[in-house]
């Protein structure tokens, strides 16, 4: 399954910083795989958080925006 906007949603914005929610019955490795949020591109800022609820795990990750959204750890 692909990225679905109604998966994604806003906890908390201030200050050019976005806490992202997406919760999708995907596994984590899939959701997180480099361009997997390429669609919403735009929206999402390098250094933004997303707090992913996936069908096998729940992780908190780091955003990063360039040619392709990457999803990275949180140091």
């Amino acid at each position: 399954m692909a990225f679905q906007n109604k998966n994604l949603s806003v906890i908390a914005y201030a200050n050019g910083f976005t806490l992202w929610h997406y919760a999708a019955n995907e596994t984590l490795s899939t959701i997180t795989a480099s361009g997997y949020f390429d669609g919403v591109k735009t929206l999402m800022n390098t250094g933004d958080l997303v707090i992913i609820n996936a069908s096998d795990n729940t992780s908190i990750k780091k955003i990063t925006v360039s040619t392709n959204v990457t999803i990275g750890s949180v140091a």
